[in-house]
């Protein structure tokens, strides 16, 4: 690989790194553990330029005592969905990831900048550094009061993603399920519906990943910017519930948006397991299918570093060369390989960050 530059449209860094103490957080960022999917020396020798980086909280402990992991290693499955998540208890948790980013910021000298627009990433990227946009997954931290998305707009949030997998006051995500179709559930409450009408005032993009069929179709119907799915799949080749059906695809291309490619092994393998064992035959079928629907312009990655079981061909943000080499050898010409590493997200937050 040469010359080749990777923009990633989906992170869980964040959720590991507030975790962390604090001594442990300046050794996992800036010296690199070697562990998990991330770390900044990691990121810079990967020619890893930026990305959304996800502020995500997990369900509670207690959320019925079973074993989501272990139940997706049969066949098929269809995980319950966890009860919904209260604004009192997602918020602390949300403000530790938040402040977690500004930290990265700060213990890396310069070398990380958090951008809050357009012009922004692409200085970033073009003075060497990582840029890092803040994204939410899942707004339940947001709560009722809407006129609250004004303040996290003024900390920085450029990106949400309503639901995650699991119900909200806004909507219903889906629920991890194999072989299953993405239309589970109702689509938007009204509130959630405001929700998406303030992101349009506020300029902050919505993130289709996780929404069912009908809130993707509610987002389609209300917002009047492109439409984008920063980490799914093609439901043709992997019908999971996460994946994005042909029809969806079509709609995201009508609209000028984008779909970033997940890396989680779940939504790349036609069995839909979380086996490491997967090749990048299964990325390439994905991108070969999400291209010929979508376009070449509108086809990015969203890896979902440190927050998936990723092919162990790619292991972390170090194996992105050889994904860069795998479409080069696949046939990709490298106007088409640098439009999906790095180039399509940049002109798509050119035009809409």
């Amino acid at each position: 690989m040469t010359d080749y530059t990777v923009f990633d449209g989906h992170n869980d860094f964040l959720f590991r790194y507030a975790r962390a103490s604090k001594a442990q957080r300046a050794a996992m960022w800036i010296e690199g553990e070697g562990a998990h999917h991330l770390d900044l020396p990691r990121m810079q020798a990967a020619g890893f330029v930026g990305g959304f980086f996800a502020v995500w909280v997990p369900s509670p402990d207690d959320a019925g005592g079973l074993d989501f992991e272990a139940m997706m290693e049969v066949l098929p499955y269809d995980l319950p969905m966890p009860p919904i998540l209260g604004q009192a208890d997602a918020l602390p948790t949300a403000m530790a990831q938040v402040a977690g980013l500004f930290e990265m910021e700060r213990l890396s000298g310069g070398d990380l900048t958090v951008c809050r627009s357009g012009a922004e990433v692409r200085r970033s990227v073009e003075k060497g550094k990582v840029a890092a946009i803040l994204h939410m997954e899942g707004a339940e931290a947001i709560g009722s009061d809407l006129s609250q998305l004004e303040v996290w707009h003024r900390m920085g949030l450029r990106s949400i993603g309503p639901v995650w997998s699991r119900p909200t006051i806004y909507g219903e995500g889906v629920p991890f399920a194999f072989p299953s179709t993405p239309d589970r559930g109702a689509g938007l409450t009204d509130l959630g519906k405001d929700l998406i009408r303030e992101c349009d005032r506020l300029g902050i993009l919505i993130d289709l990943s996780h929404l069912n069929e009908k809130g993707f179709d509610d987002v389609a119907a209300i917002s009047s910017r492109p439409l984008i799915a920063t980490h799914s799949n093609a439901h043709s080749i992997t019908p999971s519930s996460r994946n994005l059906t042909d029809r969806q695809l079509a709609m995201i291309a009508e609209s000028g948006g984008i779909v970033g490619l997940n890396f989680g092994c779940a939504f790349l393998r036609e069995d839909g397991r979380r086996d490491a064992n997967t090749g990048f035959d299964r990325i390439m079928a994905h991108l070969d299918h999400l291209i010929g629907t979508l376009g070449e312009d509108r086809v990015a990655l969203g890896s979902d570093f440190d927050g998936a079981v990723i092919p162990s061909v790619i292991g972390d943000v170090l194996g992105l060369p050889d994904l860069i080499d795998a479409m080069i050898d696949h046939g990709y010409d490298p106007a088409l390989v640098s439009k999906v590493s790095s180039g399509n997200w940049m002109s798509y937050l050119d035009q809409n960050l």
